[in-house]
C-alpha cells in the first residue's frame, strides 16, 4: 500500500529546451508559428533531447520548445487543454490512456526507446551502494525517487525497493522529486545521500551510479512511447520530429544516454 514518506522536499526545477525555455506554453501565433513545435517531454529525456532538438532545427529550419516534466503531470496538462503538439512519456500507458480519451492521433503512438535505473551518489560522497539492498543501511539517512504517483522512474524505483526487500525499511527515509530530474538535483545539491534515477541523466552526471537490473521492475519496464497530440496545427511537423528521432542520427544520440532503442527491446 503507498504511504506518503516522512519527508517531502520540493527543489524548484528550470529546465531550458535546446532552442528555448517555457514554462506552460501559450498558443502561438503570427506568421512563426507553424514553424515552432511545442513537444512535452518525460524528463529523463531532458540531455538527449536538448542535443536532438538542436540538429533538428539545423536541418529543418524548424524551432523546438521542449516542456520537461513527470509523465504524469504532462499528461493532466494535456487533458486540460495544454497546447502541445507532441508528447513523449516515459511510460506507455500515459499514452494509451490519453488515446482512449481521444487526445492524441492514433496512427502515431509507438514505442521509442526503454529507460533503466540506476542507484546514484556524489562523486565526492563516501557512499556508493552496489545493490538495491545496500539502501537498508542506515548510512542512507535520505534516499530520494521520484513521486511514484505520476513518474514512471518513481514506479520503477519503488517496485525495486519492494522486490528488493527493502522498501518498509526505506520509506520513513524516502524524499520525492517532482519527476525524476529534479530526483537527481536533491541527490547533486546534497540534500539527500543516494537516489534512483535515470540512466540517461546518470551518463551525463559527475556522479557515481549502478544499474539497478531490469529484474527488480518487471511490471514497470519503462517502455517509453510517443504520439502527436490531437488538434495540432503542426501535425506534419511533429510527425517529422517522431521521424528524426527514429532516425540513424536520433538513434545514436538515445543509445549514448544508455536508452534501449526499439529493436532491442525484449520485454513487453
Amino acid at each position: 500500500m503507498y504511504r506518503r514518506p516522512a519527508l517531502i522536499v520540493i527543489i524548484p526545477l528550470l529546465v531550458a529546451s535546446a532552442c528555448g525555455a517555457l514554462p506552460f506554453p501559450s498558443s502561438p501565433s503570427g506568421a512563426a508559428a507553424h514553424k515552432e513545435l511545442v513537444v512535452a517531454a518525460a524528463a529523463d529525456l531532458t540531455p538527449a533531447f536538448n542535443e536532438i532538438g538542436v540538429l533538428f532545427e539545423e536541418q529543418t529550419g524548424i524551432n523546438v520548445v521542449f516542456n520537461f516534466g513527470s509523465s504524469g503531470q504532462l499528461a493532466q496538462q494535456i487533458e486540460r487543454g495544454a497546447p502541445f503538439d507532441l508528447f513523449y512519456a516515459a511510460n506507455k500507458s500515459f499514452i494509451e490512456a490519453l488515446n482512449d480519451k481521444g487526445l492524441v492521433i492514433t496512427d502515431t503512438m509507438e514505442v521509442y526507446a526503454q529507460g533503466r535505473i540506476t542507484i546514484w551518489t556524489r562523486h565526492d560522497s563516501p557512499l556508493q551502494p552496489a545493490r538495491v539492498e545496500d539502501l537498508r543501511d542506515p548510512v542512507y539517512q535520505r534516499i530520494a525517487i521520484a513521486n511514484p504517483e505520476h513518474a514512471p522512474y518513481g514506479q520503477a524505483a519503488q517496485e525495486a525497493l519492494e522486490r528488493a526487500g527493502v522498501w518498509d525499511a526505506v520509506q520513513p527515509r524516502l524524499v520525492f522529486g517532482e519527476n525524476v530530474a529534479q530526483t537527481l538535483t536533491l541527490a547533486d545539491t546534497g540534500n539527500v545521500d543516494a537516489a534512483i534515477v535515470a540512466l540517461s541523466l546518470s551518463v551525463q552526471s559527475n556522479g557515481k551510479w549502478n544499474l539497478i537490473p531490469a529484474e527488480l521492475h518487471p511490471d514497470h519496464p519503462l517502455l517509453q512511447m510517443a504520439a502527436v497530440v490531437a488538434g495540432t496545427q503542426r501535425e506534419a511537423e511533429a510527425r517529422q520530429f517522431i521521424a528524426f528521432v527514429n532516425s540513424a542520427q536520433g538513434h545514436a544520440i538515445m543509445k549514448k544516454y544508455g536508452f534501449i532503442l526499439p529493436g532491442e527491446i525484449v520485454s513487453r
